[in-house]
């Protein structure tokens, strides 16, 4: 976990999130803010075309890659937004659960919402994200 970044546990507030309620970040940190996470591949392409859940891994998969760009981490995430193109809860679920699962015991804040339609053709995922890590120096 990282060191800028505690998890805050709200026992007043419901048990059955599968999240932190808060997150707080140390004085002095640098935080980064990278793009939101498309399941774009290499080529531009869209991944896992029609497939909530391969597009949540391809998400996470572009996520780490702009993180480990600006020195960050999974670990270093503060909060996250995972945006997802359906009106079925069902659907949300297939991604979060993936998003959840990479995230393991860092299970930072987030915020899940199903919305009408992303950016990309046949885009169905996208994960926002903020971390903060140590001070360039």
């Amino acid at each position: 976990m990282s060191s800028y970044v505690t998890l805050i546990r709200a026992g007043a507030l419901s048990d059955a999130a599968e999240y932190a309620y808060a997150s707080s970040v140390e004085a002095g940190a640098r935080l980064v803010f990278p793009a939101g996470a498309c399941p774009l591949n290499d080529d531009g392409t869209t991944a896992a075309v029609g497939d909530y859940a391969g597009q949540a891994a391809k998400c996470v998969e572009n996520l780490r890659v702009a993180l480990a760009a600006a020195g960050a981490s999974l670990d270093d995430v503060a909060s996250t937004r995972v945006l997802v193109a359906s009106a079925k809860q069902a659907d949300l679920v297939t991604a979060w659960e993936v998003v959840r699962d990479a995230f393991g015991d860092h299970d930072v804040p987030s915020t899940l919402l199903g919305v009408t339609v992303l950016g990309y053709d046949h885009q169905l995922v996208e994960i926002e994200a903020v971390a903060a890590v140590a001070p360039r120096g």
